[in-house]
């Protein structure tokens, strides 16, 4: 009867809404879309209230605040756009989303890609030429010029450099790349403000509502206190964890540099409002957020300020905040640690934290393997990775923005006879070219004579050895250096996760030794690999002599082959394979009735391989040919993929 009298109900509606003048049935079918969406937001919010209030009292115990936070969430879901409440929509029927094998990051900075914003919109068909649908916008929010420590000192959060746009060039942008099907990511900077926000002029002006924002101490007792267990970050650049304000007479925790100062996340305005700047970023058209420094962001006396369980506290919150004012966005944590110790902030499967996590010691440990041209450590990594389950996705990368730091698994390697200060001193010198019969280019950054610790800079292609080789005219060593290039991006392509590309990798851009001419950046080697998008490379892809081109069309058939084959997908199985040589790599993965091997030669021998484990008769996606894993050939720094059908 129940049934009957719903669709008689629906019946009476709609012969009502015949009988009215059309304004006015637009004004009623507007008014139900509104009631859809509403209902859609309480009903995720009232998902998320009882454990959201559970944990924000736990940490605060303020009601007042935590009302105010959820009147506000209402007010950032009313303002957020139709077209991101309807790509919201869609993106929770697929949670999933982006966890398929079309996936294909870039990140690039504003101006050194296509000077402002307007210049990256107009560029979207060359970011589309490269099968790119995910680009990370580095750090584009306003900094002090000088102080900026590449944009993540932020002046304001709701402002962008005025050299690179506005917010509403932001707006297009992220419109515009959502029709052609890319997301947009950005940096959020959590653990810190610049020197020149707001927040901390009014605290160093002595205004006690803003000095608690952040540490400021008006005596040495307590950062004394600090300095006992809290490690410097940058011994080099920032000697100790506070900076002396003698304007404002106190201390202020300044963890990374002395411009940029941390927040305090125990006062519970400054957690309030950091996600109010969140929100008001999501609703800019912003699909992945990068939190930046995750680990720091809670501080506790006679503790190491650092991975403390109110961080992850405070992560959960801030994913359970974007589930329910923007559940298409994704969080992405930025954490620099061993894969099986940044598992936690993945959270779990009844309460998820971050979405993905980059794989940075998996990049570090890869070019160690160059380096030495043994693969154990780096098969034993991978293992560890394959292993975890398969909801965490990592983001898989050969360079970045910043530097190497040769954080490896020392415990293993000192069982191989390895020590790890002689170790670094080898990998620093082997990819500045001084030792190991090395084609590398590069250079250190934040060296301490003291320790002799140093991290590296510079770009896939020089320390694969595009520069040196183009320098020395030498095309027998440019094809040995670009097939080296080719094949470690192959390599990261068979990790699980997403693979992203560094703007300008794609065409074999080399080092930019220009940055020691500008005094607001000589004094950072970082610069090095961070030079201009040079266009006129990007001309030459169509050319298949040439050395970006050689390189764009390899890579361009193997980010097609990936996207072929559902063994690519994170929900393939993953293992490494015995190949019995350790300058050779083994990669197996599984899906449904798709297998592909990956097999890549670290070493500057031609090899003929074994592969235990594996049987059958598979074919080089490359080249067609078929072959037995039983032996197979490989050039000097060269790989191959193998397919096989199952049943």
């Amino acid at each position: 009867m129940r049934g009957r009298k719903a669709e008689g109900a629906r019946t009476k509606a709609a012969g009502k809404k015949k009988d009215m003048p059309q304004s006015e049935i637009e004004t009623v079918q507007t008014t139900e879309k509104i009631s859809r969406a509403e209902a859609a937001y309480r009903r995720r919010f009232d998902r998320h209230l009882d454990e959201l209030k559970w944990l924000y009292m736990e940490l605060y115990d303020n009601g007042p605040m935590f009302a105010e936070l959820c009147d506000q969430l209402h007010c950032f879901y009313e303002e957020r756009a139709k077209d991101l409440k309807k790509k919201d929509a869609e993106r929770e029927k697929r949670p999933d989303w982006y966890k398929g094998n079309d996936m294909l990051g870039m990140m690039l900075y504003i101006d050194n890609f296509a000077e402002n914003m307007q210049g990256v919109q107009e560029k979207l068909s060359y970011i589309k030429s490269c099968n790119v649908n995910y680009i990370h916008l580095m750090p584009f929010l306003d900094t002090p010029k000088g102080r900026s420590d590449g944009g993540y000192a932020v002046s304001d959060f709701r402002k962008v450099q005025p050299a690179l746009g506005t917010m509403e060039d932001l707006e297009s942008l992220t419109t515009a790349c959502r029709k052609e099907g890319i997301s947009v990511c950005m940096d959020f900077v959590m653990n810190h403000t610049s020197e020149d926000h707001e927040w901390a002029k009014r605290a160093r002006a002595g205004e006690g509502e803003y000095m608690s924002r952040y540490f400021f101490f008006d005596n040495d007792a307590i950062p004394a206190e600090y300095e006992k267990t809290v490690p410097q970050v940058f011994p080099t650049t920032a000697p100790g964890n506070f900076t002396w304000l003698p304007d404002a007479g106190h201390y202020v925790m300044t963890s990374f540099y002395p411009y940029q100062w941390d927040l305090n996340y125990k006062n519970p305005r400054v957690f309030n409002e950091m996600m109010y700047n969140f929100l008001y970023l999501a609703n800019k058209g912003i699909d992945i957020m990068r939190i930046d420094a995750v680990p720091y962001i809670w501080k506790e006396l006679h503790t190491q300020c650092r991975n403390l369980k109110q961080v992850h506290t405070i992560v959960r919150m801030m994913r359970m905040i974007g589930e329910i004012v923007c559940p298409g966005v994704l969080l992405l944590g930025e954490v620099v640690m061993e894969p099986e110790k940044v598992v936690p902030y993945f959270g779990t499967v009844e309460k998820p934290e971050c979405h993905m996590l980059y794989n940075v010691t998996t990049m570090a440990t890869t070019w160690h393997t160059v380096a030495t041209r043994d693969v154990r450590l780096l098969k034993r990594q991978l293992d560890i990775v394959n292993s975890l389950p398969k909801e965490y996705v990592f983001l898989n990368y050969l360079r970045c923005h910043d530097d190497i730091g040769w954080g490896l698994d020392y415990d293993t390697l000192h069982l191989w006879g390895c020590e790890e200060r002689s170790h670094k001193q080898y990998l620093n010198n082997y990819f500045q070219g001084f030792e190991g019969e090395s084609v590398s280019r590069g250079e250190l950054y934040n060296a301490d004579p003291v320790s002799g610790d140093a991290r590296f800079c510079g770009t896939t292609a020089s320390m694969c050895g595009v520069e040196k080789a183009g320098f020395e005219q030498d095309e027998e060593a440019m094809e040995r250096a670009l097939r080296r290039d080719v094949t470690l991006h192959a390599y990261m392509f068979m990790q699980s996760g997403i693979p992203v590309l560094y703007s300008g990798d794609e065409v074999g851009q080399v080092n930019d030794y220009s940055y020691k001419d500008d005094p607001d950046k000589a004094a950072d080697s970082r610069y090095l690999h961070r030079g201009k998008m040079d266009w006129k490379l990007a001309e030459q892809i169509s050319d298949k002599k040439s050395v970006a081109g050689r390189i764009f069309g390899q890579l361009d058939l193997l980010e097609k082959i990936r996207r072929s084959s559902q063994a690519f997908t994170v929900e393939a199985d993953a293992r490494t394979l015995d190949t019995g040589d350790d300058n050779v790599l083994g990669i197996d993965r599984v899906h449904g009735d798709e297998e592909i091997l990956g097999i890549f030669n670290f070493s500057e021998y031609n090899k003929e391989v074994s592969v235990n484990g594996v049987e059958g008769t598979y074919t080089d996606m490359l080249t067609g040919e078929q072959l037995s894993p039983e032996k197979i050939p490989l050039p000097a720094y060269g790989f191959c993929y193998l397919a096989r059908k199952h049943g």
